[in-house]
């Protein structure tokens, strides 16, 4: 019983890390070692600073409103 409680506890917050973004950085690592491994020349690793800024002045440049 205990173990299905640590399992649950586990995948709860592993989903809400997901949903606030808090793995962002961990996701994006993944990503790029599934897809970019062997592109290494055109796609570097971001260190976790870098991603983060990189992120924000995606998420906050530009226009926000529909009209």
């Amino acid at each position: 019983m205990i173990n299905n409680v640590a399992t649950i506890v586990k995948v709860l917050i592993s989903h809400l890390r997901r949903i606030t973004g808090d793995d962002a950085y961990e996701r994006y690592l993944q990503h790029h070692q599934l897809h970019h491994l062997g592109d290494a020349a055109h796609h570097t690793v971001l260190d976790r600073r870098t991603f983060y800024l990189t992120e924000q002045q995606r998420k906050w440049s530009g226009v926000k409103r529909c009209c």
